[in-house]
């Protein structure tokens, strides 16, 4: 297309199931506009009719809301068989790309995004419009961490009657992010917006969302009986007055959840005071380099290792100092980064592990004993990594396969070993008159192997 009504298109910018994004000029002011294209027709007339419905919605929604935080819309054109909104051009990215493990932004500008897209739904609200769809994908992030909330075609208009608006359509957003009042089908408020909100923003802070299921009916299921887990417990470093904020936001009774997205905005600016400005990304750069050259973590995946980053704790330990006692009972366990710890039962030395060396798996692996055997001791300063075991449980299948993995080999390796000291202080062994071969063969008389290998 090279012109969609009265605008130059310059470029496609992005194609969805319904619609098409081009960047076009504008030749009243030659800024750069982004207009959405929708067409009609094809073989479902009733199709047709509720994208022109939510189109028409888009346009007459949008047009209302004038928030710094919410994209602007210029001007809305149906025609016979497609039609067209040309809106404000967001030179940005969505926060999308912010919710992978690897990508997750520093915790102070979450929170001042999550802030300033409170403060947009808060007076979208007092024009009487809900979005309906709040996601990453439609939070679009400029320069200087200002958001614009985009995409109000599903946006539900509260000053309508909701008996005879045919626009209003049940069940529309992304499941994942959809309040239990949402996903039942009931009557939707503000609430469902702010709840949304409380997903995204789990997201950002933990790199993953907070009911997760191989199947959409368990999906619901779980948002609709199940408690999200804390946020501290999948990345320990988070302050802990976040939790009470995300189980207000994500609370399944509407009474006790935010009542408007000021409050919301109220109680993260609480935390925000509380917490550094520095950027934690050089640090989380400088850690991920240290975890890489390290031979323990030699096959895991690059996202596998920012995942270990957001769940585990950097602890560094004076020399003399015990990171397990013997007899205690808990799982933690970990990675000696720099430094030299000494493990002991009952007093006595077993041995002395440096850099890269895993201490405290047995008590994790084990299915059902998770008392401590042996003691670890630091004989030096030691940087140690403690990863936290209740969040690997709740990380991605891919890591907890991955770190069992990487932890049985280990193990196998020290039992080896073991063997061979133990070999080196044992008798000597019986010589074997023959080899064992391949096909049904007893052993010699007087070999000491009394053993009958039957071929499969």
């Amino acid at each position: 297309m090279e012109t969609i009504g009265k605008y130059r298109v310059v470029k496609e910018l992005g194609k969805g199931a319904t619609a098409t994004v081009y960047l076009c000029v504008s030749p009243d002011s030659d800024r750069p506009v982004a207009v959405k294209v929708i067409r009609f027709g094809g073989d479902c007339a009733a199709m047709s009719r509720r994208l022109r419905k939510l189109f028409q919605n888009e346009d007459m929604v949008a047009r209302r809301l004038d928030h710094p935080y919410i994209a602007k819309v210029y001007e809305g054109v149906v025609e016979e068989e497609f039609a067209y909104l040309a809106m404000e051009y967001i030179e940005g990215i969505s926060l999308e790309v912010h919710t992978r493990i690897d990508k997750l932004l520093p915790l102070h500008r979450v929170i001042g995004i999550i802030f300033k897209c409170c403060m947009a739904l808060d007076s979208a609200y007092r024009q009487g419009i809900i979005h309906r769809d709040i996601k990453p994908a439609n939070i679009i992030v400029k320069d200087g961490d200002e958001p614009k909330l985009v995409d109000f075609g599903l946006a539900l208009n509260l000053n309508k009657n909701m008996d005879r608006d045919s626009t209003f359509v049940m069940g529309v957003g992304s499941p994942s992010y959809m309040s239990p009042e949402q996903v039942k089908g009931y009557q939707l408020n503000q609430k469902t917006d702010l709840y949304s909100l409380g997903v995204v923003l789990f997201q950002l802070l933990t790199g993953r969302l907070p009911f997760r299921a191989k199947n959409q009916a368990t999906l619901i299921y779980r948002i609709i009986n199940t408690d999200a887990p804390d946020v501290t417990s999948l990345n320990p470093s988070l302050p802990e007055g976040l939790n009470a904020i995300l189980k207000r936001a994500l609370e399944k009774d509407l009474y006790s959840r935010y009542r408007n997205g000021a409050e919301f905005a109220k109680d993260l600016a609480a935390v925000r005071y509380q917490i550094l400005e520095d950027d934690e990304t050089v640090q989380d750069n400088r850690h991920f380099e240290m975890l890489r050259k390290l031979e323990f973590f030699t096959e895991f995946e690059n996202v596998e290792l920012w995942e270990i980053l957001r769940i585990s704790v950097w602890r560094q330990i004076a020399p003399r100092v015990a990171i397990i006692r013997e007899g205690d009972v808990n799982r933690v366990f970990g990675i000696v980064v720099e430094g030299y710890v000494e493990v002991s039962i009952a007093g006595r030395t077993l041995c002395r592990l440096g850099t890269g060396e895993v201490i405290g798996e047995v008590a994790y692996l084990h299915p059902t004993q998770d008392e401590r055997s042996a003691s670890v001791v630091t004989l030096e300063g030691t940087l140690f990594l403690e990863i936290n075991a209740a969040a690997l449980a709740l990380a991605s299948e891919e890591l907890q396969e991955r770190m069992r993995s990487a932890l049985l080999g280990r193990m196998i390796d020290r039992m080896r070993e073991v063997n061979r000291i133990a070999a080196a202080h044992g008798t000597p062994a019986v010589e074997c008159a023959q080899s064992l071969m391949a096909g049904s063969t007893r052993a010699s008389p007087g070999t000491g192997l009394d053993l009958e290998l039957t071929p499969l």
